[in-house]
């Protein structure tokens, strides 16, 4: 059922396309398809380039701060230790 739904909007996508680009001569489709892929290839070599910079500009860093770990602070209470318990014993 999904894969006739699939089949079906891809066929229609498939006869729009068609429809758009037959009017066009073979020499005006490759200039089109040239002018996509400059425009894309471009598109995304600039979202590349542009990431890798902003990691380490200042709001990279903002966005990878890491703290360090803080020393837990314990109660320390000589008369709660275990170890004292078990060495306490009682001869009375």
């Amino acid at each position: 059922m999904i894969r006739k739904l699939i089949n079906q909007v891809n066929e229609w996508l498939e006869d729009k396309l068609r429809s758009i680009v037959r009017p066009l001569s073979p020499d005006a489709r490759v200039i089109v398809i040239l002018t996509m892929l400059l425009l894309f290839g471009s598109l995304s070599i600039y979202m590349t380039v542009s990431s890798i910079y902003n990691m380490g500009k200042k709001s990279g860093q903002q966005q990878m701060q890491i703290e360090h770990i803080k020393r837990l602070e314990l109660e320390h209470k000589q008369e709660a230790d275990s170890v004292k318990q078990l060495n306490d014993f009682n001869y009375e």
